[in-house]
């Protein structure tokens, strides 16, 4: 028995058959059935039922798995158990999403080693969940496995973005008569403005679509119509021709925060990039970093 058959046995249990397991764990289908035919032999277990053409994991398999997630975190954790409690060295893939790219990340991880993965929330909760991640900074989803841990971060309002050549208009009519750049609605807080236009029976003229603060801002700049964004928990002295109008009373928010696996052994790594996140908020500006 491997850590490598080990780990295999949950990817089959997380996609559900071996050739799914094989495309993510970068095998061939006949090395994932031979790693669990020879986990079978080793440990004298029936893993699976191979009746059917796809193999059902048995209830002694999915017992296994149980285990198996807990040998693994265990394995994966050996050298921060044995680390001082000063030393947060170790490698950490943190997702992020977009909108942090350029101000809150940068600021807080400038003095931590952490390989970034820029994803949208629910990409990220994906990858996190296959493992392929150990953490991510993410919008708050609505529901939340029972697997997984958020700690908030920091809440953005919405705000209505315009050019800074816009006259002071209230926001529904600007929002009713000027072209709209959404937020991709496949990202969390994408939807929430869809929500909130749509509670406040507000129809707009979409143009266009896009993913990212900075390409919506130099759109809004370029006079190519205005958007609604999180307004930033950390200011940036680069500042586009941009000028952002309040939503009013019910004006919707976001929050920001860090999601990790329940059992994750990155613990003390994960504390420590929370805690740099939570600095970085308070500061407030990437000009403080030196």
């Amino acid at each position: 028995m491997s850590i490598r058959a080990l780990r295999t046995l949950i990817s089959v249990h997380r996609h559900g058959s071996f050739r799914l397991s094989a495309e993510a764990e970068h095998l061939t289908p006949a090395a994932v059935s031979q790693q669990m035919r020879n986990l079978e032999t080793s440990l004298k277990l029936q893993i699976f039922e191979r009746s059917q053409r796809t193999p059902k994991l048995t209830e002694v398999g999915l017992s296994l798995v149980s285990e198996a997630s807990m040998v693994i975190a265990a394995y994966d954790g050996l050298a921060d158990k044995v680390r001082s409690d000063n030393d947060i060295s170790g490698n950490l893939i943190l997702g992020a999403v977009p909108t942090t790219l350029t101000g809150l990340l940068p600021l807080a991880l400038s003095r931590l080693k952490i390989r970034v993965v820029p994803g949208l929330s629910n990409q990220l909760l994906l990858q996190l969940d296959r493992g392929q991640i150990h953490a991510a900074v993410i919008s708050q989803p609505e529901v939340l496995s029972h697997s997984l841990s958020f700690s908030k971060i920091a809440t953005e309002a919405l705000v209505l973005l315009v050019s800074a050549s816009t006259k002071q208009i209230p926001p529904e009519e600007l929002l009713r008569s000027q072209p709209f750049i959404r937020f991709n609605r496949d990202a969390i807080v994408g939807r929430q403005i869809e929500a909130w236009l749509q509670g406040q029976g507000i129809s707009v003229k979409d143009t266009m679509e896009l993913e990212g603060l900075e390409a919506i801002s130099s759109m809004v700049a370029a006079n190519l119509g205005i958007s609604i964004v999180p307004e930033r928990c950390i200011t940036k002295s680069d500042q586009l021709p941009v000028k952002t109008v309040s939503l009013g009373k019910n004006a919707p928010t976001r929050t920001l925060g860090l999601v990790r696996r329940s059992n994750t052994p990155k613990v003390r790594i994960i504390g420590a990039t929370e805690t740099a996140l939570s600095k970085a908020v308070e500061l407030g500006s990437l000009q403080y970093i030196s």
